[in-house]
């Protein structure tokens, strides 16, 4: 196949339908495969896609969990989203800032930036993903980069932000070199929906309506420059399982292309938004799918980071945590500005409606309660650890000697900034019990080391 076409409608469909038929045997070939860490190919996700034999789902929960827990420990990375400008050309049909809708637009100026970040840095927040509509004449790209310049350029007492992830629109290579010259972190991009059907119908017009250059976007960044990008689907637009064969013959193409895919995928489900009507849409994934759907990727790319929003309760957060879940936002707005509205109280106006209204300190303590390790990390990026180069790091089974003990130093930055007292001796004691699961004996006494400086010296920013 071309690369515009290697997502093939009649095939995926095909799959399925073949699926349906696999033989026992061949499905617990594939299970025992997913519980040595190997991964799976589109082919066999297809069959636990499609198998309603409750003993080989409740193995599918078994080893998601099992994966969870032995590549990523108990870490949980956190971030925030910022939103930038909600001007958008596009007029897509699940979406609140559908080019058709009428409400007050705006685009945060440069002060405005800073006091978004300000508020954000306060929560603890190191590393954020910037969000902005489509609209070439009020958010150019050249806007990106200075909202980017800004954010780097702040310098606050207790550090600063030091990871910008990135999600807007397709474009061009020679705006993802801009980007990766300015320090992106990840570039995220959703292709909302492999279904080209549904993503005609759904994309009613404006540039994102082309199907074949939204999803060539990631090679485009690629050959920008970008080796960390992650992706997604909206999980309500179209056959969930479609979409989860979909996300992994996507991952399999940019392999075989770039020898590295998905950093991160993400697994928003349609909610709720101003000037949408949910009830139009007839693939809505309830929570049974979708914590199956969650588990089956977990299995499928074991070494991926994956990403849950507040688009998901608090319930519901906590459930898949445990089935492969491994960064979460927290305290986030899902507004222009909204950081600063909240402050002030005013009504805000939001691209969807979070299902999580928890302060950010709510969660992190909860996350403590439930023997987590909240985690500010942002070393891999800042230490060149990126696309092919991480993974043949966690593949290997050493990114437990880097991610562990900066998750620990991050926790320990937190506690002492942020905490109060009943926090930081929450925090020191999963520090304390957590220090000795460091199997690197040089990397474990620094990190001892580094843990003393910060709490005791006032010493920040130490990773390994």
């Amino acid at each position: 196949m071309s690369e515009e076409n290697f997502i093939n409608q009649g095939y995926i469909e095909g799959l399925l339908e073949d699926a349906k038929n696999t033989s026992d045997a061949e499905i617990q070939r594939i299970l025992d495969k997913a519980e040595r860490f190997e991964g799976l190919n589109h082919v066999e996700i297809a069959s636990l896609l499609t198998t309603k034999n409750s003993a080989y789902i409740g193995r599918i929960f078994s080893i998601a969990g099992n994966i969870k827990r032995h590549i990523y420990g108990n870490r949980i990375v956190l971030f925030a989203p910022l939103y930038v400008s909600d001007y958008c050309v596009n007029r897509c049909a699940y979406c609140s800032y559908n080019c058709g809708h009428e409400f007050g637009r705006r685009k945060l100026t440069m002060d405005e930036i800073r006091e978004e970040v300000k508020i954000l840095e306060q929560m603890g927040h190191k590393r954020i993903a910037m969000e902005a509509g489509e609209h070439d004449a009020e958010c150019p790209i050249d806007y990106i980069l200075e909202c980017m310049h800004t954010i780097y350029d702040m310098k606050f007492e207790n550090g600063a932000i030091r990871r910008i992830n990135v999600n807007i629109a397709a474009t061009t290579v020679e705006n993802f070199k801009k980007l990766n010259d300015v320090g992106i972190g990840t570039y995220i991009l959703f292709q909302e929906t492999y279904h080209q059907p549904t993503y005609d119908k759904v994309h009613v017009s404006g540039p994102k309506k082309n199907y074949a250059y939204h999803l060539t976007a990631f090679d485009r960044a690629h050959q920008g420059g970008i080796d960390d990008v992650g992706g997604g689907v909206l999980f309500g637009l179209a056959d969930p399982y479609f979409e989860v064969l979909g996300l992994m013959i996507h991952n399999e193409h940019l392999e075989k292309e770039f020898n590295v895919g998905f950093h991160t995928i993400s697994v928003p489900r349609l909610c709720p938004a101003a000037g949408m009507n949910i009830s139009e849409f007839p693939h809505l994934v309830d929570d049974e799918t979708f914590e199956r759907i969650v588990a089956i990727i977990r299995l499928a790319v074991p070494f991926t980071g994956m990403i849950l929003s507040t688009r998901e309760n608090h319930a519901m957060r906590k459930k898949l945590l445990q089935l492969g879940i491994s960064q979460i936002s927290a305290g986030s707005s899902t507004e222009v500005g909204g950081y600063a509205k909240r402050k002030r109280n005013e009504e805000s106006n939001p691209q969807f409606f979070v299902n999580d209204e928890r302060t950010a300190p709510e969660i992190i303590t909860e996350l403590m309660d439930d023997d987590y390790i909240p985690s500010f990390c942002t070393a891999c990026y800042r230490s060149g650890r990126t696309g092919d180069r991480f993974m043949s790091l966690a593949k290997s089974g050493q990114i437990k000697n880097v991610c562990l003990p900066n998750a620990l130093m991050t926790l320990c930055e937190y506690s002492t900034d942020y905490g109060d007292a009943a926090f930081k001796e929450k925090a020191a004691a999963i520090i304390a019990r957590n220090i000795p699961g460091i199997a690197n004996e040089k990397i474990r006494i620094k990190t001892q080391n580094n843990v003393e400086k910060i709490s005791h010296n006032g010493e920040r920013d130490f990773y390994v």
